[in-house]
């Protein structure tokens, strides 16, 4: 029987479980301007030697995001020796961190439809009152215009 996930796939999950658990409770005593920030996933090469350790950010403001990338790049031989006491591996993936910017896009992305869609449901209202007006006026003046019988 076929195993459902490979071994790093098992890996990355504890790995991605340990490292959001870290950056969240001792590394923010290490770095308190940090940002809040979230691990949105982790991929680790086959040979578990390099870890990419993808982050989004609540904070809008692109230069503490920037502050708070340098912080992550800084403390990362930090936050690499605690996964190392978390997790029992051979050797500890050296660690990559990469803003992950899909939810944020995707965030402006949905934005932009709501008003749009809420700028066409105006455009529809205003012209669908427009058009009773114009109805009710063309619908008398085709009265006057009907052949008597």
């Amino acid at each position: 029987m076929a195993r459902e996930f490979s071994r790093t796939d098992r890996v990355s999950q504890q790995v991605h479980k340990e490292i959001a658990s870290i950056l969240n409770q001792e590394f923010k005593h290490q770095a308190p301007d940090l940002c809040m920030v979230t691990v949105s996933g982790v991929e680790i090469s086959r040979d578990l030697a390099h870890a990419k350790v993808y982050v989004t950010f609540l904070e809008m403001d692109e230069e503490k995001v920037k502050a708070s990338m340098a912080l992550l790049e800084e403390g990362k031989s930090f936050v690499r020796g605690l996964l190392s006491r978390r997790v029992r591996m051979r050797n500890t993936p050296a660690l990559k961190f990469i803003q992950d910017r899909s939810i944020t896009e995707g965030m402006r992305i949905s934005n932009i439809v709501s008003q749009v869609t809420r700028e066409e449901e105006a455009k529809r209202s205003a012209n669908s009152d427009t058009n009773a007006d114009n109805h009710t006026d063309a619908g008398h003046a085709s009265d006057d215009n009907k052949p008597a019988e």
